[in-house]
């Protein structure tokens, strides 16, 4: 019989999950590059389902630490999409107030056209080409 120990480790919180820092995930993720070190033996000693380990390796290849790398702010997913959905909603009114400006400037000119308006500068008007 052997006289082999093994580390337990007791969660005492209420909260389920473990929270990893960055630095700590790129470090368990270096070590399963190490010669003879697997997935499995770096996930067992360190009490990671292996599955989460390959999802951190894949990400990391993929370059989702390279804001740890170059010490930047990294920004939550959640945050970029709701402010793609401002910039979706901004370009959206934008052009639509473009459209509108356009109608209004060819009104103008039709009606000067017309000479429904009068020739002299209407206010806010004076700076638009006529005639294209």
């Amino acid at each position: 019989m052997t006289n082999t120990r093994e580390r337990i480790e007791v969660v005492t919180s209420v909260e389920r999950r473990r929270r990893w820092a960055p630095e700590e995930k790129r470090s368990i993720v270096q070590e399963t590059y190490q010669p003879g070190m697997s997935v499995s033996l770096i996930a067992r000693k360190h009490g990671i389902n292996p599955c989460q380990l390959f999802t951190w390796r894949r990400l990391m290849e993929d370059g989702a630490m390279n804001g740890i790398r170059s010490q930047e702010e990294v920004v939550p997913k959640s945050q970029l999409k709701e402010l793609e959905k401002r910039l979706r909603e901004t370009e959206r009114v934008l052009g639509k107030k473009t459209l509108e400006n356009e109608i209004l400037r060819e009104a103008v000119r039709l009606a000067q056209e017309k000479k429904l308006i009068s020739r002299q500068p209407l206010l806010g008007v004076e700076n638009f080409p006529s005639e294209q």
